[in-house]
């Protein structure tokens, strides 16, 4: 739909929503955008995905809701309603979004290599770099100040924001999403150590990044030592995440921010990777499986679930109190153990 701003029934079309107007409402509102139940302002459409929230609905001054059918009786407006109200917000969404699309064209502070093969309708932004034996494919938005190396591939219509850096011989498919400031192809970390030194282990592979892939700012996704690191179809990778060496990260996963991945570990398809994660390398985790904020994940999860690690927080006198008894646990088992056995003897002893 090419029309920016839709009215109530156009955007129940789009969404495949049925629109149950309040008294005095008109299908043919256009509606300002979208905003939360406890922020939205007549005129803006807002949304109810969680329990949590409903407790906002009956008060809320939007002009339009969209909801479940369970909710929808107690809505004080007009209702759009939907099987799966978080997901027709998604797509409503990409409806109001205002990120500027640059028109086709080259600006003239490019540098961009002879060898490189430039697809139909391409953006490249100013003081981008383009090296040699590069293909860029139709439709490609390349920020100002990225760095495209020689012999990488960008498919057609993937977007690369400002600053982001494709080391040499790297591939990303098409109608993928990187933001600024990402890295992808550095050098894995790979070190011999020998006589108290360090000799560089060079980096001979690559990163294979398929189709629909997101990735957001300031991560890193390194090349592989031998063979590439592989990020499958419709992964989406949050902020500041590291992904190693020869990672392979399968179809339509996900990883929040701040979570890091170590040399060689394979993740499942359909996974999800909370905040703050870490996943030690060489592990493999299976297919579906959801692994809770700040876990360490040490070992290869062989089914599918929820796993979890780490402390809740809590008030800082029982953390110490509760940090004297952790060490103390080793010497507790222990004494427990002896009573045990004591018990034991005793019970088995005569009368």
């Amino acid at each position: 739909m090419t029309n920016k701003q839709p009215t109530l029934a156009q955007l129940a079309e789009v969404l495949g929503a049925e629109l149950r107007l309040a008294p005095g409402a008109s299908s043919e509102q256009v509606p300002a955008g979208l905003n939360t139940l406890q922020d939205a302002v007549a005129g803006e459409v807002s949304f109810l995905a969680s329990a949590n929230y409903r407790r906002f609905l009956e008060d809320t001054k939007a002009s339009a809701v969209l909801v479940s059918a369970k909710d929808a009786e107690a809505c004080p407006v007009s209702t759009l309603i939907v099987p799966n109200p978080y997901l027709a917000f998604a797509k409503a969404t990409a409806i109001y979004d205002q990120t500027p699309t640059p028109a086709a064209g080259i600006h003239p502070s490019a540098s961009i290599d002879s060898t490189a093969d430039i697809g139909g309708d391409v953006y490249i932004g100013p003081g981008a770099v383009i090296e040699a034996n590069t293909h860029i494919a139709s439709g490609v938005i390349i920020g100002s100040g990225c760095v495209v190396g020689e012999g990488s591939e960008i498919g057609a219509n993937t977007r690369l924001f400002p600053n982001v850096v494709v080391y040499h011989g790297c591939a990303i498919g098409a109608n993928c999403t990187v933001h600024s400031n990402t890295v992808i192809g550095g050098d894995g970390f790979g070190f011999a150590p020998a006589d108290g030194q360090w000799t560089k282990i060079h980096q001979l592979g690559s990163v294979e990044i398929a189709d629909e892939v997101e990735i957001g700012a300031c991560t890193c996704i390194d090349r592989g030592a031998l063979g590439n690191t592989v990020i499958g179809r419709g992964v989406k990778i949050d902020n500041m995440v590291q992904i190693a060496h020869n990672v392979q990260i399968g179809d339509y996963s996900a990883m929040a921010a701040c979570s890091a991945v170590a040399g060689s570990a394979i993740i499942g398809k359909h996974c999800t990777i909370a905040g703050g994660v870490g996943i030690v390398g060489h592990v493999t985790i299976a297919d579906r499986s959801h692994v809770t904020a700040r876990t360490l994940v040490t070992k290869s999860i062989e089914e599918a679930g929820s796993y979890s690690s780490g402390a809740p927080f809590m008030d800082s006198r029982s953390w110490r109190r509760n940090a004297v008894r952790y060490g103390q646990l080793d010497q507790m088992a222990r004494r427990l153990k002896a009573l045990e056995t004591a018990f034991k003897q005793q019970e088995q002893a005569p009368d």
